[in-house]
């Protein structure tokens, strides 16, 4: 069952659309998104869903500041996100948004400790500091045993997990996650599901999740259904 919401708002879009030229002479244009305004609470669980093409990977895209609106806006608190510089925006994004993927997108030279302590590494925290934060996120997500396994040597739960661990890593405001367990069978979905309900029931994480998995949006605290790039709120 769904968490009545009572906190106040992390995140604000507000008025978001996004449009592509689509004609050689830029004049024909294809509407993705078209006004969606929503907030996020802490530690909430949003899956967000819809029919291909509905403009759930673009919404995610923005809110996570990887890609500007057409026109609207998204706060983080108080920020105003892009009205941020590219260099500003991207320290933002380091440190306050995570990410995962459908593909864990892992270095495979390098082992599970030094993929998690990547964003920390990229933030400017010294190689030591970093490695030793990264073994208590691995451990947070139960898999500090494999910290010197490279990705070849995981199992692709495993990996994923990893993955969550490395978008943990610099204590993000938000987790943005785009089908993270839509290249999972069922027994490795079912224990990347129930890490992101751990975390956010024991650590308030919040997170975001583009998904077709029935099961995992079923038991998300709120459903954002979009239909030709709106929010239905008939079926929210």
């Amino acid at each position: 069952m769904a968490r009545r919401r009572t906190a106040e708002p992390i995140i604000r879009v507000e008025g978001v659309t996004k449009s592509f030229s689509t004609g050689g002479n830029g004049r024909q244009t294809l509407e993705v998104l078209r006004g969606i305004s929503v907030e996020i609470t802490r530690g909430e669980i949003v899956a967000v869903v819809g029919a291909s093409g509905a403009g759930k990977s673009t919404l995610l895209h923005i809110m996570g500041t990887l890609d500007r609106p057409t026109a609207g806006t998204v706060y983080y608190n108080d920020i105003d996100v892009f009205t941020l510089s590219d260099e500003k925006l991207a320290r933002f994004r380091n440190k306050n948004i995570g990410f995962v993927f459908q593909f864990h997108h892992l270095l495979p030279e390098f082992t599970a400790l030094e993929n998690t302590a990547m964003p920390a590494l990229i933030n400017g925290t010294r190689y030591d500091g970093a490695l030793a934060k990264a073994r208590e996120v691995l451990e947070l997500v139960g898999l500090l045993e494999r910290a010197e396994h490279k990705p070849p040597q995981l199992s692709g739960g495993e990996q994923q997990r990893v993955a969550v661990a490395r978008a943990l890593m610099n204590s993000p405001m938000v987790l943005l996650a785009d089908e993270p367990t839509g290249n999972l069978d069922s027994t490795n979905a079912a224990a990347v599901h129930k890490l992101i309900w751990s975390l956010s029931r024991d650590r308030r994480q919040t997170f975001v999740l583009v998904t077709h998995n029935e099961r995992l949006a079923r038991e998300a605290d709120r459903v954002l259904r979009l239909v030709d790039g709106k929010i239905d709120n008939r079926k929210a």
